[in-house]
């Protein structure tokens, strides 16, 4: 699973030739036509290839779709994901497959076998801004083609910061992780850090090939456009501070992409289940909290 083999560096080494922000541009244009019967065909098309179950969606129905956009980010019947609701748990805020999951041990992410990156570059190389998470704990959580494209809180947190870092838009799948270094401090992201019962923590949504947009419920479409200074939003003297329940919805991919989950020190230790090929689901117990 982590040694990259020739399959790999076949699909991995061209992306770096490929005009990632221009492809990504004209997905977004694309995704986002009213085609009618065109689009429909394209719905159907996706469902099957990628096995989507649409009867959990809150439309069930191919054509009740405007866009491929709105297919894509569809929003699910309620209670089709149940929430953790034990003493202490943090829930899972994506449906996908975990990657990777552990401890940040001296700010180290461990993205596979043999390749690191720091928890510094992730969040746009600030080092005060990663401090809190020095030793703490994080889960990569990869979102296929298949999945519920929608980001939820892991916790109830009030928004301290966000910071939308620009960067590249390599795939993120398992062949990309394994090849590419520092991929997820290369690619462009945006990080969003909370204040919550467990201390900080933060999710870092990143950006992928095909995903040049993400959204957040307060700010709306963060990319693009893409700029190529880190961008930062202070929200901690706002007159109407963000307050986030555990569970509500705080962002989307337009198509998919990673959430990288992150916790401060001493504050959540991840479940055993949540292991590297593991599929979850949003709402599943996540971590568990210290002192619980």
């Amino acid at each position: 699973m982590d040694r990259p083999g020739l399959r790999d560096y076949l699909f991995a080494l061209p992306q770096y030739l490929l005009p990632h922000h221009l492809l990504s541009g004209l997905v977004w244009a694309f995704t986002r036509l009213r085609l009618g019967p065109v689009t429909r065909l394209m719905i159907r098309w996706f469902v099957h290839r990628y096995g989507v179950n649409l009867a959990e969606a809150r439309d069930p129905d191919p054509g009740g779709y405007p866009t491929f956009n709105a297919f894509f980010t569809r929003a699910l019947k309620p209670g089709a994901r149940p929430l953790a609701t034990g003493p202490g748990e943090a829930a899972c805020p994506v449906d996908g497959t975990v990657s990777r999951a552990g401890p940040l041990e001296g700010g180290r992410i461990l993205q596979a076998k043999g390749m690191h990156f720091s928890a510094t570059e992730l969040l746009g190389g600030d080092a005060e801004l990663a401090a809190p998470f020095e030793n703490g704990a994080f889960a990569t959580l990869y979102l296929s083609p298949r999945d519920y494209h929608r980001i939820h809180m892991p916790l109830g947190g009030r928004l301290r910061e966000m910071v939308h870092v620009p960067g590249r838009l390599f795939s993120v799948n398992a062949a990309t992780t394994r090849c590419v270094p520092r991929l997820f401090a290369r690619n462009e992201r945006v990080a969003c850090l909370f204040d919550t019962e467990a201390g900080p923590m933060a999710l870092v949504l990143v950006g992928a090939l095909f995903v040049g947009s993400i959204e957040t419920v307060w700010h709306g479409e963060v990319t693009p456009p893409t700029r190529l200074r880190v961008r930062r939003w202070d929200y901690t003297g706002a007159a109407q501070p963000v307050l986030l329940e555990k569970g509500q919805e705080m962002g989307r991919f337009n198509m998919g992409s990673t959430v990288i989950v992150m916790f401060g020190a001493g504050r959540a230790r991840m479940l055993p289940a949540i292991a590297p090929g593991t599929p979850v689901r949003m709402g599943q117990p996540l971590a568990r909290l210290a002192a619980h």
